[in-house]
């Protein structure tokens, strides 16, 4: 994970997302990816602020049989 990039990802449902940075919870220090929606929802509103845990971010998911990266660099 040493070559972490911010920029855009797309997430495995075919939403883009901003990635800001990556910060530290202030009790745990455990990292954390701060993300942006590019896009509106009616639920969270346009262009939403998201964080997830850094490993769970790079984490790779089961769909249909096949692995797939949670996130996807984009750009």
């Amino acid at each position: 994970m040493e070559n972490f990039k911010v920029g855009t990802y797309r997430h495995y449902k075919g939403d883009l997302y901003e990635v800001i940075g990556v910060a530290q919870h202030s009790e745990t220090m455990e990292e954390m990816v701060v993300y942006r929606a590019l896009y509106d929802s009616a639920e969270y509103g346009e262009n939403a602020l998201w964080v997830r845990p850094k490993g769970m971010f790079c984490e790779t998911v089961m769909i249909d049989g096949t692995e797939k990266p949670r996130f996807q660099f984009v750009a």
